[in-house]
Parts: C-alpha cells; structure tokens; sequence
C-alpha cells in the first residue's frame, strides 16, 4: 500500500496461476488447465495512475474488473455537486458486477493511487463459466460478497453513530488488507478524509475529530494518511456500541 510504490509492465503481466491474489479472485477453487483457460481471455493494460478512471456512469456494460494492484473508489455524483462514494477496492477484488443487469455502469470508477487492472470481457467470461462450473460457482459467490458488503454498509450507515462507523471502518480495511497477507495494524490509506467522510455519511470536520480523538486515546497513531492501529479490542468496542465513556484520553508523549 506503499504510495511510492513503481508498478513495472512485467508484474502487471503476471499470469493467474502465479498470482498472489488468486486465493481472494475468480481463479480460487479452479483446477491448473481451467486457470490457463480463464487466462487467456484476461486483458491486462498498462496501469491506471491517481485520478485516471477506469470507467464512467452510463458507459456501455463490456468487462467486469479486478483489482491487481493499487486502489479504485466507485462513486455518483453528490446531491450537491460533490461526490457520493460508494466503495474503496482493494487487490483481488472486482468491479462492475452491478452493471451485468442493466448493461451500463450505474457509477464511475477511479484510481486512488498508481493501479494495475486485470480485464475480464464478459461476453468471453459468461462461454467459459458455460463450461467450468467451477467457475461459475466463483462468480456466485462473488456477487453474494458483494450483496453482503452492501447489506454491510447499509447497517453500518442506519444504525451506528459517528464514532461507531469510523472504528468499523478501520477494522474492515484492517481484516481485507490482511486477507491479502498485509499488515493488518499499519497502513496506508488511499483515499482522503473527505471521501472516507463521504462513503461514511459524516462531514470531513467529524471524520478528522475522530481521527483525531482516536489517536488521543491510544487507539490509533496517525501521520497524515499513514495509520497505526494500537488497540484492535477498543476499536472492536466501540464499532459494537460498547466503548463509549469507558475511556479516558492519554496524555501525547512529547518528541
């Protein structure tokens, strides 16, 4: 999750059964020769630098997308002019799959740091699940990931107070980075305050304070986008509804 991070065209080129991520992707669960099959139709480009968008609301439903590197936000436009985020995407995992009902992207996808991007065309993917039934029980149970982190977020959002959603925020980036074999206390993140504020429903103002309380009672180091989680349990706590009051701020060491 490094921002510095150099992404060469020769890593981006990487074939699925030697990829890292293939535990976490559509390759999971496939024999050798079907891995080579699904291969074969993967469309790998040259990456996608911060900023650049992968696709936009509207367009024409191809490709589903996988993350291989990097970082994308999904999002629509904001009520009032701004940006309504709707999810961050991590390495292993896919986009797109909202836009197989209708044929168009129901929202734009863009790059929070330098990214590379597996393709997958899905006219070429729908013949190969046809004939690997593997595979399609892969794509089942994705599309189920994704009804379920939508579930997620709806919960998240109806039900838990500023402080909550932040502390469950942090601890869900936590357990997907360390599904990836990262750190799971110590990371980067991509995205800003703003739009951490945005996906959440809280105003940057809050999203800051918190990061800032947070760190306040030992729960958190921050260092601008560099985060360090100290105390997994009271975070734990507090996203449960059960860490309000029972913690007094510690005083800053100073350097």
């Amino acid at each position: 999750m490094n921002q510095n991070t150099v992404i060469s065209i020769e890593s981006i080129r990487v074939a699925c059964r030697q990829c890292t991520l293939s535990s976490l992707c559509l390759p999971m669960g496939l024999t050798p020769e079907d891995v080579e099959r699904l291969d074969d139709i993967v469309k790998r480009s040259r990456p996608l630098h911060r900023g650049d968008l992968l696709f936009r609301e509207g367009d024409h439903f191809r490709s589903l997308y996988v993350v291989k590197t990097g970082s994308l936000k999904t999002f629509t436009p904001g009520s009032e002019g701004g940006e309504q985020v709707l999810g961050f995407h991590l390495p292993g995992e896919l986009l797109g799959l909202d836009a197989i009902d209708k044929g168009q992207h129901a929202c734009s996808a863009r790059a929070l740091e330098t990214s590379a991007i597996c393709e997958l065309p899905f006219a070429r993917l729908e013949e190969l699940t046809a004939i690997i039934p593997s595979l399609q029980h892969q794509m089942y149970r994705l599309l189920s990931k994704e009804i379920g982190q939508d579930t997620d977020l709806l919960r998240l959002l109806g039900k838990k107070n500023a402080e909550e959603r932040l502390a469950a925020f942090l601890l869900s980036f936590s357990q997907r980075l360390h599904r990836r074999g990262l750190s799971a206390t110590d990371f980067h993140l991509s995205m800003s305050r703003h739009e951490i504020g945005s996906y959440l429903g809280l105003a940057v103002e809050t999203v800051s304070r918190l990061f800032t309380r947070f760190q306040d009672e030992g729960l958190v180091r921050v260092e601008r986008k560099h985060i360090e989680l100290l105390d997994l349990r009271g975070l734990e706590e507090i996203s449960d509804g059960a860490g309000a009051g029972r913690r007094q701020p510690q005083r800053r060491q100073q350097t």
